[in-house]
């Protein structure tokens, strides 16, 4: 392509609208433009970059055993509703178009496929003889951001590979899963990226286990705790760990004690001269479930320790069914406006006790027949103690008084024991699991892909069995497969890229190669250039040709902005009979005579592509 001829335009200032590298550099060089909030235009040299990363997916899933296909992206709520996801994605997370067409029927703009993927296999799955089936697509995806950021890694419209596995039973469906997890590693070593596979929460999607692959990069939005040894890497939201080990309590006997001013657990240790290890602090939440009903959560754990609000969701969820309920919509910490609507009176705040009296809540009034729990305050607190402060002896907690706490405290004496949950974030410098004399590691990630095991859930709320050898109907064992092909792009470049420009890899870079003409006046130097250009192009290697009628300086910095592999300049050598070759990635400079240029670069591009197969 000549970039004469090209819609070619790059900007010498950063857009205001862009905060982190990647999506400056994008938007700087040409390959996308903004059109709405999170939503973009893919420019010819972004779209040559995205088909690059959809056909080493499309490679590596055809190659797993995978179908390719294309499912609607209008989708009936029926089927949502079906799955009890519909009020989750329009109302609770809030992240699915929604639409009401002519007929008066709700429509959804699909963010994911597992009520559609579900709907087919129930249709079209009738035995066993028909298994193991994996079937997926590469389409645009849709999701309604409250705060869309970052270009294409939180848009509101983005490019998706996913993909749903149905196996006849658990193990099959791991084996699935095992060839996922090996082909999702394939696509990243093939884009020529570093990255890590982290043990991950599935969030609203579901299912018994799940697996980020997340691309290292310094501008990651989630945090990566993992082992020197390679034995452990989890997602924050995930990571489980051994906290420090707790001091022995100076306190001996239980007593109540004016502590005033010590509303924190700093302040509170430095008064009572005690270590955080050895006091069990209460953080409040409120939880509001599907069916309107709100829930009050007393969350006890150990003093130097803090809540990780994904696992506590999670804890939650299981619990939905003892309140006529099946998923969580909220989560927040209860601000005063929150507390007056059911509080009977002011709370202790930096004060609570782990039995704080279920008589702060307002009673609840009868709900009238037939109508659900919408606006209702479950009578009591629901409460919830972490593993680190189970064990605690003689611990220091609140009074339920301001200006007051307790010392020598037990659970099962002074203190009712809650139910033990697991619900503490883990932290870079905890003692790993696995091996505690591994210390946990912090690196930052942007998440490309998630493969999930889903087992029966969607199966079984849609109706989607099958025949087994026996003759019985049983139902579909699901997995699902996601890898952001969008955001795989920018994340190469948030990952790979310096002060003057973007460092495409070789095998999704647009181009491998631009020929640049420092003077279009000069013949010799024209002729050469449309020698190489076509040379190069017949060879396979996919080269631009810098014919524009500007200085050289433009010219090169335009070079180093887009990315393109190698830099080929038909300059002051050419009286020699060579032309100097440019590495961006490590802007190493050879000089090389005309005849040997396109064999060399195709060595070097063949040894880069190499080079990611092993990686």
């Amino acid at each position: 392509m000549r970039l004469s001829q090209m819609l070619f335009v790059t900007l010498r200032e950063d857009p205001a609208e862009a905060e982190i590298p990647s999506h400056k550099l994008l938007l700087r060089a040409g390959y996308i433009r903004r059109i709405a909030s999170g939503v973009y235009a893919y420019l010819p040299l972004m779209w040559r970059v995205l088909q690059k990363v959809s056909q080493i997916v499309r490679e590596e899933m055809n190659a797993a055993g995978a179908q390719e296909c294309l499912l609607p992206q209008l989708q009936p709520s029926e089927l949502w509703r079906e799955s009890g996801r519909w009020d989750t994605y329009t109302k609770a997370e809030g992240i699915m178009f929604a639409l009401v067409d002519r007929q008066e029927r709700e429509m959804g703009l699909g963010p994911t496929h597992e009520e559609v993927i579900t709907a087919i296999a129930r249709d079209m799955i009738r035995s066993y003889r028909q298994l193991p089936i994996n079937l997926y697509q590469i389409q645009t995806k849709f999701r309604d951001e409250i705060r869309p950021r970052f270009g294409l890694m939180r848009g509101r419209e983005f490019i998706m590979k996913d993909a749903y596995s149905f196996d006849a039973d658990e193990a099959g469906m791991k084996l699935t899963y095992q060839k996922m997890d090996q082909a999702y590693r394939n696509i990243l070593r093939r884009s020529g990226l570093a990255f890590r596979a982290v043990e991950a929460d599935s969030g609203a999607i579901g299912g018994s286990g799940s697996q980020e692959f997340m691309v290292l990069a310094d501008a990651g939005e989630d945090e990566i705790l993992y082992t020197e040894d390679g034995k452990y890497a989890a997602n924050v939201e995930k990571a489980t760990s051994l906290p420090p080990d707790a001091e022995p309590s100076p306190f001996k006997k239980y007593e109540k004690r004016e502590t005033p001013g010590t509303d924190t657990i700093e302040k509170l240790c430095q008064f009572l001269r005690c270590s955080p290890t050895c006091v069990v602090k209460n953080v409040l939440y409120q939880a509001i479930y599907d069916n309107g009903m709100t829930v009050l959560v007393l969350v006890s754990i150990r003093g130097d320790q803090d809540v990780n609000e994904v696992k506590l969701q999670n804890e939650l969820v299981k619990r939905a069914g003892n309140y006529s309920a099946k998923t969580v919509l909220s989560l927040t910490v209860p601000d005063a406006a929150a507390q007056e609507k059911w509080a009977t009176k002011p709370l202790p705040l930096g004060y609570v006790a782990p039995n704080l009296a279920d008589n702060y809540i307002k009673p609840a009034k009868p709900a009238p027949v037939g109508m659900q729990a919408a606006g209702r305050v479950a009578p009591k607190f629901l409460r919830l103690v972490d593993k680190t402060a189970i064990d605690l002896k003689n611990f220091v907690t609140g009074a339920d008084e301001a200006g007051y706490h307790v010392v020598g405290a037990n659970w099962d004496k002074e203190f009712q024991r809650p139910d033990v949950v697991d619900v503490r974030r883990a932290v870079a410098g905890d003692r790993a699991i696995h091996d505690p004399q591994q210390l946990l590691q912090t690196a930052r990630g942007i998440e490309i892909g998630h493969i999930f095991q889903l087992g029966t859930k969607y199966s079984v709320a849609l109706g989607a069995t099958y025949t087994n050898e026996q003759g019985e109907e049983v139902p579909l064992v699901m997995g699902c497969y996601g890898v952001g092909v969008s955001r795989l792009a920018q994340a190469a470049v948030e990952q790979s890229h310096d002060k003057d420009g973007i460092i495409w890899p070789v095998a999704i870079a647009p181009y491998q190669a631009i020929v640049v003409i420092p003077n279009v006046s000069d013949t010799a130097q024209v002729q050469a250039a449309e020698t190489l250009y076509q040379q190069l192009n017949q060879a396979g290697i996919e080269t631009l040709l810098d014919d524009r009628n500007e200085r050289a300086g433009v010219k090169f910095k335009d070079a180093d902005l887009v990315g393109i592999p190698y830099r080929i300049v038909t300059g002051k050598s050419l009286k020699d009979g060579k032309v100097e070759i440019v590495k961006r990635a490590t802007r190493e400079t050879q000089e090389l005579p005309l005849e040997k240029v396109v064999s060399t670069l195709s060595q070097w591009i063949a040894g880069e592509k190499g080079d990611g197969m092993k990686r």
